[in-house]
C-alpha cells in the first residue's frame, strides 16, 4: 500500500487521467471528422485540378452534393454531440434537483406518505414549492411551504428552509423551536441575497429585491395517538380526508409568513383534530387552489378530493395517497390545460397505525393487519 501511493504514483494517476481525456475528446470529434474530411478532398481537388473547360452539368451535380454531403455532416455531427451534452447537464441538474426535494418514503413511522410537485420552469423539478417530512422522537415532522415568486429563481430560499429544516426537526423539542431555526434560515439567505444584489456588487437595480421575498411555511407534528399539532406562517390549511368527506382543518390563527417581520416573542401551537387510522391529510401550496382555466374559473379542490375520497370510500378501501396526488394532477393540468401560473406542491398522508380503535372505510387495511398475526 505504500508502494502504490509513494514515489511516481501521481505522475502515473495524472498520465492516466490526462489519457482518459483525451480519449474523450477523440470520441466526441469522431462524428465531425468524415464530413470534414470529404470536405478537406474536394477543396484540395478543385483548387489543385484547375479545369481547362467549363464544368459540364454532371460535374456540377457531383460537386453539390459533395458540398451539400459535408455541410449535412458536419451539421447533424454538431447536432449529435450538442444533444450529448444537453442529455448529460439535464442529467445532473435532475439529480441537484432530487437532492434538493428529495423524494419522500412511501411510509414513515405508521404513516403513508406521497408527494408531488409541478414546477412552470419548463424542463424543471424543483420550483419555489417545497415540502419534507422526517420521523424524530418527537413524532412525525411536517413541513410545506411557498416561496414568494415560482420557478428556479426561487430555488435559494427553498435551500434554506429544508436544509435547516432537516437540522432542527430532530434537534428541537418543541414545534416552536423549529419554527425559529427556519427564520434565521430565512433571514440568513435574505442577508446574503442583498448583500450579492446590491448595486454597489452589481452596478444596477436588482432584478428581485430581497425585501420582496418571503415564504409561507405550515409545520405539522403528528403524535402517536393521530395527535397533530400546528404551526402556520400565512399557509394554506390542510384538509382532513376522513370516511364521511373531506374538510379543511383547522390549524389556527396564522403567523406572517418568514421574512416579513420578526416572529412574536410566543408562538401559538394551535392542538388540531386527530388523524385516526384510516384518515388522512392533504397538504397543499396556493397554487392548486389559485388555478384557472382559460375563462378564470378557480379550480375545485375540495371538490376534487371529496370524489376520490368518497370514491376509494365506497369500495371499502382506505384512501391511497399516490392516487390522490395522481388523480389531482391529472384534474388540475386539465382544467388549466397544462398553463400553470404558479408551482404547485401536493403532501398527502394516511395513518395506518393501529394504536386507535379503527375508523369507517378501514376494513381493508384492518384485514391485511389480522393475516400476519394469524400465521
Amino acid at each position: 500500500m505504500i508502494r502504490i501511493w509513494s514515489g511516481g504514483a501521481f505522475p502515473a494517476l495524472r498520465r492516466a487521467r490526462a489519457a482518459r481525456v483525451g480519449d474523450s475528446h477523440i470520441r466526441r470529434l469522431l462524428p465531425l471528422m468524415l464530413p470534414t474530411a470529404w470536405g478537406v478532398a474536394a477543396v484540395t481537388w478543385k483548387i489543385a485540378c484547375p479545369q481547362e473547360q467549363p464544368e459540364s452539368l454532371g460535374e456540377r451535380i457531383v460537386t453539390g452534393v459533395v458540398f451539400f454531403t459535408v455541410g449535412a455532416g458536419l451539421v447533424l455531427g454538431i447536432r449529435r454531440e450538442l444533444s450529448r451534452e444537453l442529455k448529460r447537464v439535464r442529467e445532473i441538474a435532475h439529480a441537484a434537483q432530487r437532492v434538493l426535494l428529495r423524494p419522500l418514503p412511501p411510509r414513515l413511522d405508521g404513516l403513508a406518505l406521497a408527494a408531488g410537485q409541478l414546477s412552470v420552469s419548463r424542463g424543471a423539478v424543483v420550483g419555489g414549492d417545497l415540502y419534507e417530512a422526517v420521523a424524530t422522537p418527537y413524532g412525525v415532522r411536517i413541513v410545506i411551504g411557498d416561496v414568494r415568486g415560482h420557478g428556479l429563481p426561487a430555488i435559494g430560499a427553498v435551500a434554506a428552509v429544508l436544509g435547516s429544516f432537516r437540522e432542527a426537526a430532530y434537534d428541537e423539542p418543541e414545534l416552536g423551536g423549529v419554527l425559529r431555526r427556519l427564520d434565521r434560515a430565512i433571514e440568513r439567505h435574505l442577508r446574503e441575497r442583498a448583500r450579492d444584489e446590491h448595486p454597489a456588487a452589481c452596478g444596477g437595480e436588482p432584478q428581485s429585491p430581497s425585501a420582496e421575498e418571503f415564504v409561507t411555511v405550515l409545520l405539522l407534528e403528528i403524535g402517536a395517538d393521530g395527535g397533530v399539532a400546528a404551526i402556520n406562517c400565512g399557509h394554506p390549511c390542510p384538509y382532513h380526508l376522513r370516511c364521511r368527506g373531506v374538510a379543511p382543518l383547522a390549524c389556527g390563527e396564522p403567523l406572517p409568513p418568514l421574512g416579513l417581520f420578526p416572529l412574536p416573542a410566543e408562538l401559538p401551537v394551535h392542538r388540531c383534530a386527530r388523524v385516526l387510522p384510516g384518515e388522512g391529510l392533504f397538504l397543499h401550496t396556493d397554487g392548486a387552489a389559485d388555478a384557472r382555466d382559460a375563462s378564470g374559473k378557480f379550480f375545485g379542490l375540495e371538490a376534487v378530493l371529496a370524489e376520490a375520497v368518497l370514491a376509494k370510500n365506497a369500495l371499502g378501501s382506505p384512501v391511497s395517497p399516490a392516487a390522490v396526488i395522481t388523480s389531482v394532477h391529472s384534474q388540475l393540468l386539465r382544467h388549466t390545460g397544462g398553463r400553470l401560473a404558479d408551482d404547485v406542491a401536493l403532501l398527502v398522508l394516511r395513518n395506518d397505525r393501529s394504536r386507535v380503535p379503527t375508523q369507517c372505510g378501514d376494513t381493508a387495511l384492518r384485514r391485511t393487519r389480522r393475516e400476519p398475526s394469524n400465521r
